[in-house]
């Protein structure tokens, strides 16, 4: 799957030297959430936690939720990064991102958290990262989808974007299911939906 450029949240910092102070705190603070999640703290708890000022974090965001986001695309983009460019298209594709997700329960307690947060009607910046998210997946998944229909290797008989919006929500649901319930499992039960979807004999 086509990887995407990591968004800027909040600011960024005019001096390379505050770029590079930004990202510091954003890989403190993905391993705080790796290892204990958001747990509700604030943004001054948060600060003591990786190791920083207040008015550190201040400098850089304007909120806690501003913070929480900037800190879990900056830990989609690492991973992404991390794994390098990848074969894998359609389910298999949001296979392979569940399946990496096992390794960091805190940051998909984080994601849970800022998703459910971004329904809220005074969320700004959690809505509209999380709508252009999930816009930009539906999005390259219908896509890869519609090839693999194409090719006849995915059913036809249903509508690629519905598959695309009914993967994302099977996935997304797994995984609280898994963060409220580790015997679950991620991959069995997402294998089993790619076997569904396979094109009728």
């Amino acid at each position: 799957m086509a990887r995407d450029q990591e968004p800027v949240i909040g600011r960024e910092g005019s001096l390379p030297k505050g770029v590079a102070r930004r990202l510091e705190i954003l890989d403190r603070a993905i391993e705080v959430f790796r290892q204990r999640g958001a747990d509700g703290t604030s943004l001054r708890r948060i600060a003591e936690a990786i190791g920083v000022s207040h008015a550190a974090l201040l400098h850089y965001f304007d909120s806690r939720e501003q913070l929480l986001v900037a800190v879990y695309a900056h830990a989609e983009a690492q991973r992404a990064a991390a794994e390098g460019p990848t074969t894998h298209s359609g389910i298999d594709g949001m296979i392979a991102a569940a399946m990496a997700n096992v390794d960091v329960p805190g940051l998909v307690q984080l994601y849970t958290t800022l998703v459910a947060a971004s329904l809220e009607r005074r969320s700004e910046v959690g809505k509209e990262f999380f709508s252009e998210r999930f816009e930009r997946i539906r999005t390259r998944l219908t896509a890869e989808l519609k090839a693999e229909q194409d090719a006849g290797t995915v059913r036809d008989d249903v509508p690629a974007e519905h598959l695309a919006a009914l993967i994302i929500a099977a996935s997304d649901g797994l995984q609280i299911q898994w963060l409220l319930e580790p015997s679950v499992g991620l991959e069995a039960p997402l294998r089993s939906l790619a076997t569904m979807l396979e094109p009728r004999r």
